[in-house]
């Protein structure tokens, strides 16, 4: 089985996927201000939990224009996605 957005997306609105996304979005936010972008697997270091729903944290972010993926969907592993923030 591999990720699966669609699949996880509905796990972030339970109470252990909100206390994930939360610690994912802070560590986001933090990385966007020191360098402008970020890969996956740092914005998910701080995070403890699902991987999976770790990565659903940031395309849901994505979803929302809160970020900008830059690589090409699927062309790398999900924790080697490069993030920046909204245009």
């Amino acid at each position: 089985m591999s990720y699966n957005y669609q699949t996880e997306k509905p796990r972030l609105f339970t109470e252990a996927g909100m206390k994930i996304y939360i610690s994912v979005r802070d560590e986001a936010h933090r990385l966007l201000s020191l360098a402008g972008a970020f890969t996956a697997e740092r914005a998910c270091a701080k995070a403890s939990g699902d991987s999976w729903t770790m990565l659903a944290a940031l395309d849901f972010m994505v979803e929302q224009g809160e970020l900008r993926l830059l690589t090409p969907k699927d062309s790398v592993m999900g924790q080697h996605q490069v993030f920046t923030g909204p245009r």
